[in-house]
């Protein structure tokens, strides 16, 4: 599996995000669907990363810039027919990596307290996120669970 960044202009992309989003609204009220769309993605202090296997798009995930000291986890997706495959470790697994490179030393996150969610909150948690209360923006909500942990800053490589 290779993970890179993704500019955010191919149809296949664009086609991936409006299912998550599609998906996000089949599961939870309006006012707690918190994904973002392609112009969220695509606006200043917001990276995105796409996954690909044998040029298949799997997965992707994103990382919003709150302040110097703390980033939010965003798009987290696997493609449906490839979960339980340990995409979304990986790409979790790279985003931290990415997070403590760019000299973040906390990522946090929302996601939905519906069973359809318990899959992500389990994976979060075994990857040392923790409960939180809401964080920038976010207002308590009882169709969020919000969720955050530490991030080991790496230096930058060097050659």
């Amino acid at each position: 599996m290779q993970i890179a960044p993704d500019p955010l202009t191919s149809p296949e992309i664009a086609a991936f995000l409006q299912a998550h989003l599609d998906q996000m609204h089949e599961t939870s009220p309006a006012e707690s669907v918190h994904a973002l769309d392609l112009s969220g993605l695509r606006a200043p202090g917001v990276r995105f990363w796409s996954a690909y296997d044998g040029g298949e798009l799997v997965g992707c995930a994103a990382l919003k810039r709150l302040d110097d000291e703390h980033a939010e986890l965003k798009s987290m997706r696997t493609a449906p027919h490839r979960t339980r495959q340990g995409i979304a470790s990986r790409l979790l697994a790279f985003v931290l990596d990415e997070a403590g490179r760019a000299g973040f030393d906390r990522v946090s996150l929302e996601t939905g307290t519906q069973e359809f969610f318990a899959p992500a909150r389990e994976l979060y948690a075994r990857h040392g996120f923790v409960a939180c209360p809401p964080f920038g923006d976010y207002r308590p909500d009882p169709n969020s669970t919000f969720m955050t942990r530490s991030v080991s800053r790496s230096l930058p490589a060097t050659t």
